[in-house]
């Protein structure tokens, strides 16, 4: 579920995003589970969700959903080479690694044999790695 995926990444409870949305806990659990359809909700259940998770109304919509599976998508099944840059790439920045230099190199490298020589992925699919890793 988007919601749970995004509270991963700010390291957030549903308790605390409950709390900052202004939306009762028992509703986000019925929206995390599955009991309750985001698409149900009043527009202001969404737009207080959307504003305390900082993304845009879309985004928690069925279509933002459709995306999210999208971008999944480009990040699995690569070349096995970039595939290896990418989660060293992904890793270093976890880590705080001292050679982040080195990894964005090869993760760039990589992106650009993978579309250019190889052809293994398109250019839509390059551009979405490049933005989402490397042009921060």
């Amino acid at each position: 579920m988007i919601i749970e995926d995004l509270l991963k990444k700010r390291g957030m409870t549903k308790y605390r995003l409950a709390i900052v949305a202004g939306v009762p806990h028992t509703t986000l659990n019925g929206i995390c589970s599955g009991k309750t359809k985001l698409q149900r909700c009043t527009a202001e259940t969404v737009y207080k969700l959307a504003k305390a998770l900082d993304v845009s109304m879309e985004l928690l919509t069925e279509g933002g959903m459709r995306e999210t599976k999208r971008e999944q998508t480009y990040e699995q099944g690569l070349p096995d080479y970039l595939q290896q840059d990418l989660e060293a790439y992904k890793e270093g920045l976890k880590t705080k690694s001292d050679i982040m230099d080195c990894l964005w190199g090869e993760l760039y490298g990589s992106i650009n044999v993978a579309e250019i020589n190889d052809g293994a992925i398109t250019s839509e699919h390059a551009d979405y790695l490049r933005k989402k890793y490397l042009w921060r």
